[in-house]
């Protein structure tokens, strides 16, 4: 019709297919979401989830009784050893007096010869008269022109010196006596000290056997632990004093510790439990020392620790030096004795340090550390615990008719760093 405006007709809209699709999609997934879960499935996974958790925690419990294990083997050894170096301490006793003996009359026969050397030596300008005298006595007085009464004093000189000269050729006699004695004893002394050293010699080369032994079956450790205690050692290695080098070991342990903590803390937000399991067992490896007679925190010096050589005491605690008051304890020992661990604890360092020569530093545990110097050997690694009494090395040999310099252990006790007096924590000698 005219002026009608012409009736448009409606297109079908593009987009009725895909909203279609949309819509039964989105009811597949409601029917799917509205279905009943599978229940064997559900079951499946939960006895999964049992399974494993308790499969974590198998082997957890197994690590922690390997560990268990292990440190009481290494218990049952570093008691062995302890025992085998006290039976051979009493023999180094007997060695140690035997050696005495013969330095002191080394001693006597040395101050013997010294005496009779400067007798000698006074009476040696008079000797030319002395003898003229005894072959030509009144043609030596008479050999020299003098007044009567000159004479006569010259007699009663002669007759005053012959005297002298009698007096001293008896005290030389008795020097030369003295001399005799003491050589002759020290070659009585010899076959003893031979006997002593070979007695000590046969117990330490079975010692040396056990501690062989020992190493072989020990489990040496190669987890964080060990790892982290090697590198304090190395760091404190560099250090340029002694208290230093516990610093940083102890710097170093504190690291290790709060790292151990840390990994324990996010292992168990992860639900692994044995990874949790583990860094427990090494924060508490960091945290303190293993090993019976150890020092806890806040303890009161009481014995608590044993003499780590047998032998005497020839510098103690505040005695003069030229550095100044003594900051710890010597020992003279006798030939190649035997060093023991005078606390349990672990061992924090052992290597030459400075001038201290072969040094062994042992973490007592409570903050106290005991320093070790003078060593010829080393038979302990960084990482190790050890018994109370258990071997640490051994002292150099020396020749104790000798006159040279005797070797001294030098042993320290330090508290968080500062050496403190280690008499009274010693036990008294039985």
């Amino acid at each position: 019709m005219p002026g009608t405006p012409p009736t448009r007709l409606r297109r079908p809209l593009r987009c009725a297919p895909a909203a279609s699709l949309a819509l039964l999609l989105l009811s597949a997934f409601a029917s799917l979401a509205a279905a009943p879960p599978d229940p064997d499935a559900a079951r499946q996974q939960m006895q999964d989830a049992e399974r494993n958790q308790a499969t974590a925690l198998a082997r957890a419990k197994d690590a922690a009784q390997r560990a268990a294990a292990a440190a009481e083997e290494e218990k049952r050894l570093g008691d062995e050893l302890a025992t085998a170096a006290q039976a051979l301490r009493r023999s180094e006793a007997a060695t140690a007096s035997v050696a005495q003996r013969i330095e002191d009359l080394a001693a006597a026969r040395a101050a013997a010869e010294a005496r009779l050397r400067a007798r000698a030596e006074a009476m040696a300008p008079l000797l030319p008269l002395i003898e003229r005298l005894s072959l030509y006595p009144t043609e030596t007085l008479l050999a020299v022109p003098a007044a009567p009464e000159d004479t006569l004093r010259g007699v009663l000189v002669m007759q005053g010196l012959a005297r002298q000269l009698e007096r001293d050729a008896e005290a030389l006699r008795r020097e030369q006596a003295a001399l005799d004695a003491a050589t002759a004893a020290l070659k009585a002394e010899a076959p003893k000290l031979a006997a002593a050293e070979a007695a000590q010699s046969a117990q330490a080369a079975e010692l040396d056997r056990r501690i062989a032994a020992a190493q072989a079956s020990r489990r040496f450790d190669s987890d964080e632990a060990a790892a982290a205690q090697q590198q304090a050692a190395a760091d404190a290695a560099r250090a340029g004093s002694l208290r230093g080098a516990i610093a940083r070991i102890e710097a170093d342990r504190r690291a290790a510790e709060e790292k151990a903590h840390e990994d324990a803390a996010r292992a168990e937000r992860q639900k692994r439990t044995e990874a949790a399991a583990a860094a427990r067992q090494r924060q508490e490896t960091l945290a303190q020392p293993a090993g019976a007679g150890r020092i806890p925190a806040g303890a009161r010096p009481g014995g608590q620790l044993t003499a780590p050589v047998a032998g005497t005491i020839v510098r103690s605690w505040g005695d003069a030096t030229d550095a100044g008051p003594a900051t710890g304890i010597s020992y003279r020992a006798p030939p190649n004795a035997r060093v023991v661990a005078p606390c349990g604890g672990r061992v924090a360092f052992a290597a030459p340090f400075r001038s201290y020569g072969n040094l062994v530093i042992l973490d007592c545990g409570g903050g106290y550390h005991a320093v070790l110097a003078g060593l010829d050997r080393i038979d302990v690694t960084v990482g190790r615990g050890v018994e109370l009494g258990e071997p640490l090395g051994i002292m150099p040999s020396w020749d104790p008719a000798g006159s040279g310099a005797k070797p001294t252990l030098y042993v320290e006790l330090r508290h968080d760093g500062q050496a403190v007096n280690p008499a009274p924590w010693l036990k008294a000698r039985g």
